[in-house]
């Protein structure tokens, strides 16, 4: 089942069920069962089963099972159960499809914001 990503309301992002990424309808990326990402093709990094997420082989944040999103370290926004994705405490949009109680729903999202948004600071 597709994940829709809305941003400030509107339609922005979309992961499908076998795992292509699109962007305003365009195919832009792909993430894998194994958790690798790719970007027009080229491995552009992971979110590994436990929500670490590196980029370019280094270790940059997390996504933990509990919707905290993480920057080295540092709380940068939460994905909650509800689908709402905040960004510093402010609602930046919102998943919809399956649960976002899910940990593996999370962690698809969490992939496109990280290397798809360029919102984040990844």
């Amino acid at each position: 089942m597709a994940i829709r990503i809305r941003k400030g309301g509107s339609s922005w992002a979309e992961v499908e069920g076998n795992g292509n990424i699109r962007i305003g309808g365009s195919l832009v990326g792909e993430f894998n069962s194994n958790g690798n990402v790719r970007v027009r093709g080229s491995l552009a990094g992971e979110v590994n089963s436990s929500g670490g997420i590196r980029k370019a082989g280094s270790l940059v944040g997390e996504i933990q099972r509990n919707g905290g999103f993480r920057r080295s370290g540092s709380l940068i926004g939460e994905i909650e159960d509800s689908g709402r994705i905040r960004k510093s405490g402010s609602i930046w949009g919102e998943a919809q499809g399956p649960s976002c109680s899910d940990f593996e729903v999370k962690k698809r999202v969490a992939a496109v914001l990280v290397f798809f948004s360029g919102e984040f600071g990844f």
